[in-house]
């Protein structure tokens, strides 16, 4: 049996790229192997088997603006009361390995002891970014705080699954600045994205051969590192030419990197530009957003893979992105046009090619359709064939 912590994503409804690599690899691993979900109680102040009430908020598809953890009351008084008069229900059953795929808290590093007691086996941590040290002035105060004191804890585990070779490099380089000569092992993993469920290639030609003006979807929080404000920045040059395009955006927005995205969105939609903002959406709705937009812009600057990008291509449509780091590598293969910097006057001119070149949209669409659908049992299977190689790493030390 194998263990995974779900610690914050058991008690959120948020469906944030990490949260979504959560549920997919736990969902997926169910199907693959005895794979037992647990959590840090704070209430209880032990750590124990996920309950009915968390499986079923990790299987909803309903989408949360907030991306914090939420505990019902009733549960909060659960766990003190067992505390309280020393229950101790669901306790962990020892397992052969464990997979932490969250970015985890500092209360819950702290805690991590206790877990790793029930662990007879490998323990495998998922990294997903650097973005912290490299943007800090795009990540939130509390993040860059923390992100050292992270980095540290991530030496507990035996192997570390880094979703790119770009957040592997980033991490071995800042272990080997900080003198670290005994770090775990870190394997390159990339995540996946699950495939639609209808014809990909009947979706992109109805798309493509409407008599609509064209939509241009963008997937992603708003953020400051996400660089949304470039991009509304872009769109209102072209509008300002003339172009004819919807932007439709999905995703949440951070409060905190976010305001001067904000800011410029709703000036453009007081001005009555074609700007649709749904925010948090449904799995539903968003392969509806892919399904009946043209073509997808990520203007992201940095990403520890880019989910949407490989989201983009499994639907069968073209993707602008950088062509830097881990999103020039979910770029290789076809089906994006890249672009070096993502500054508002490169977005621009990418954005017009696309719309203007049906030539391009075309080949760019039929690079994507032939790309080999990488699935979250893809990444799973391949997540635990890595804990199976520390297994027998182990066995011959």
């Amino acid at each position: 049996m194998l263990l995974i912590d779900l610690t914050h994503t058991a008690h959120t409804r948020a469906r944030t790229g990490v949260q979504r690599v959560c549920r997919s690899v736990y969902m997926a691993g169910q199907k693959r192997t005895a794979l037992t979900g647990c959590t840090y109680d704070r209430f209880e102040k032990t750590w124990r088997s996920l309950r009915g009430w968390e499986n079923t908020n990790l299987a909803s598809q309903v989408a949360a603006e907030h991306r914090g953890a939420q505990w019902p009351v009733a549960q909060r008084w659960r766990g003190r009361l067992q505390r309280m008069f020393r229950l101790r229900a669901q306790v962990l059953t020892p397992a052969n390995g464990l997979i932490v795929p969250e970015i985890f808290s500092a209360q819950t590093a702290q805690h991590f002891p206790e877990l790793f007691r029930h662990v007879n086996g490998p323990k495998i941590a998922v990294f997903h970014d650097a973005i912290a040290l490299k943007f800090p002035e795009l990540t939130p105060v509390k993040t860059v705080a923390r992100f050292p004191a992270y980095l540290q804890e991530l030496r507990q585990f035996d192997g570390i699954a880094a979703v790119s070779e770009d957040s592997r490099q980033t991490l071995l380089d800042y272990w080997r600045w900080a003198g670290i000569t005994n770090a775990p092992v870190v394997k390159t993993i990339p995540l996946a994205a699950p495939l639609p469920s209808f014809d990909r290639s009947s979706e992109h030609h109805k798309a493509a051969g409407s008599a609509r003006i064209p939509i241009i979807l963008c997937v992603g929080s708003i953020e400051g590192r996400k660089n949304h404000r470039a991009l509304f920045d872009a769109a209102e040059s072209l509008w300002q030419k003339g172009l004819l395009f919807e932007l439709h955006l999905v995703g949440m927005a951070h409060p905190e990197t976010g305001r001067s995205a904000l800011a410029k969105l709703n000036e453009l939609q007081r001005a009555g530009r074609p700007i649709r903002w749904d925010g948090a959406v449904s799995e539903a709705a968003l392969e509806e957003a892919y399904a009946t937009c043209d073509f997808t812009v990520y203007p992201s600057l940095m990403e520890g893979f880019g989910l949407p990008v490989l989201e983009s291509l499994h639907h069968g449509k073209p993707c602008i992105c950088s062509a830097r780091g881990a999103l020039g590598e979910a770029a290789h293969g076809g089906g994006c046009l890249t672009i070096e910097s993502p500054g508002v006057a490169d977005l621009a001119r990418s954005i017009e090619t696309v719309l203007s070149d049906l030539t391009l949209r075309e080949k760019l669409a039929t690079e994507a359709l032939a790309r080999p659908g990488r699935t979250w049992e893809t990444y799973t299977n391949e997540l635990l064939a890595f804990i199976d190689e520390q297994r027998g790493a182990n066995g011959r030390r």
